[in-house]
């Protein structure tokens, strides 16, 4: 596994330090590296890599001393906000983000890519409901929290059903009762049955805890959805920043790798890790079998990004349109069999 990592490791530097000649006199490169990560199990990688010192170890072997500062922020609007002004260098949001940031920044000097994805995992929508079995079965009544209404997977995983069952053109008609809470927040309310919200579509681990409550029920999973499974979240950093550190963004892939290496093969101990930073209150044989899932995948490979950004283009929620899942991530993520 090791001997993979460093393999791994020299083509990824081969290819960033390829950049820094083509691009001219190359630049010392950063000292302090900061990343924001949001709340749930689709930041499992970053924890395990902050808990372990896994960034400054893989960049220390590329020869740069480098501090990692970790801060959490409550939703993606507050990690694009973070990215955008200069307060943090990663961010991992899902894909509609990462659509969305490539769109308006495209060839400007803001410019935004994804580095690698971070993971494979469903969102999962909820209700305490029981009338609801289908998405066809809300009405103006209900309320569905999502961590950000248009903008995240979540939101885009609803158009997209509805589109398929109320035809293209109102793939948006159920968008007025999508309402922004974090996911923490929209399980407390939800599980508590004293709020106006009574459907979540989750990431995990609150539908876990959500479907292990009386009264919830489950009602569309975005796997089935998009037909497959599909990437969850990327790693995005400005091309400024990227251009600038080559072996530092080596240094993040790699790091990345080795705590995916390590989830798969220590879930119980990575879940652990998740508890000893969260300090959620759940069992950790609980969360070990969450961890375990088959539908979860710790992966760098983006997967069906493009069947999210090609609906996104339809509907006109970004006016350019990638040619591949390639056009909007860096030259690290071009050898992964990505989709």
């Amino acid at each position: 596994m090791r001997t993979l990592l460093k393999i791994r490791l020299l083509n990824i530097l081969c290819i960033a330090l390829a950049g820094v000649l083509v691009a001219g006199t190359a630049q010392a490169e950063v000292a302090k590296v900061r990343v924001s990560r949001q709340f749930g199990l689709p930041y499992l990688p970053m924890i395990v890599i902050e808990a372990q010192h896994l960034l400054e170890k893989n960049a220390k072997a590329l020869g740069v001393d480098v501090e990692a500062e970790w801060t959490q922020r409550a939703g993606p609007a507050a990690d694009l906000d973070a990215l955008l002004a200069g307060q943090a260098d990663f961010i991992g949001p899902g894909i509609p983000t990462l659509a969305t940031v490539w769109d308006k920044t495209i060839g400007t000097p803001q410019e935004v890519r994804a580095l690698i994805a971070m993971q494979s995992m469903p969102y999962v929508l909820v209700t305490r409901n029981p009338a609801i079995k289908t998405i066809a079965d809300f009405t103006d009544k209900d309320k569905i929290a999502l961590p950000a209404v248009k903008l995240t997977g979540h939101a885009i995983a609803l158009e997209m059903e509805s589109a398929k069952i109320w035809g293209p053109e109102h793939y948006n008609k159920l968008d007025s009762i999508t309402i922004t809470r974090s996911h923490a927040d929209a399980a407390a309310a939800l599980m508590s049955n004293q709020s106006e919200i009574d459907a979540h579509f989750a990431s995990a681990p609150f539908y876990y805890y959500e479907l292990a409550t009386s009264g919830i029920h489950q009602v569309l999973k975005s796997y089935d959805t998009l037909g497959a499974k599909h990437t969850n979240g990327v790693l995005l950093t400005a091309k400024k920043f990227h251009d600038a550190n080559p072996k530092l963004c080596a240094a993040v892939v790699a790091a990345f790798e080795e705590a995916d290496a390590f989830i798969k093969a220590h879930p119980r101990e990575a879940g652990q890790i998740y508890l000893n930073v969260t300090k959620d209150k759940i069992a950790l044989d609980a969360l070990e079998k969450m961890v375990a899932d088959p539908d979860v995948e710790y992966t760098t490979t983006p997967i069906n990004v493009m069947k999210v950004v090609d609906f996104m283009h339809e509907v006109g929620r970004i006016k350019k349109k990638p040619a591949s899942w390639k056009d909007m991530f860096f030259p690290e993520a071009y050898g992964l069999n990505g989709s």
